[in-house]
């Protein structure tokens, strides 16, 4: 039973790598601001994110994220712990709008909370 439950660490740590990924790239593009239109200019701001210590922390996140994801697979049915990967949606959103100050409106809120009652569904069927 305990090495069971040990095996779903594979999964909170997908989720959690994968969370990190997208709030710090979030925050790091929103540093640099807007892609200009100019191609040259395309080109180095696309050079200054790439070079950016936080950009390259948030992008190793998702490659860990996708050996965690492995791993978990090696654990799981692929219709027993992708439903998981819905908390993605529930944690983003809070702590986008936590930690980045983004509106959250209560479309939002709706479409998580029925991607959730989805995900349920999935998990009880």
């Amino acid at each position: 039973m305990i090495a069971r439950l040990t095996d779903y660490i594979y999964i909170a740590a997908t989720i959690g790598f994968t969370v990190y990924g997208q709030l710090i790239l979030k925050w790091r593009v929103g540093f640099h601001g807007h892609l200009p239109a100019e191609l040259a200019d395309k080109v180095r701001y696309i050079f200054g994110v790439l070079f950016d210590p936080w950009v390259v922390s948030g992008l190793t996140a998702a490659f860990l994220a996708s050996l965690t994801w492995i791993a978990a697979m090696t654990k799981f049915q692929l219709s027993h712990a992708y439903p998981f990967m819905s908390l993605n949606f529930v944690i983003v959103l809070a702590l986008s709008a936590w930690l980045l100050n983004e509106p959250v409106t209560l479309a939002k809120v709706f479409g998580v909370a029925m991607i959730v009652i989805g995900t349920v569904a999935i998990a009880r069927g």
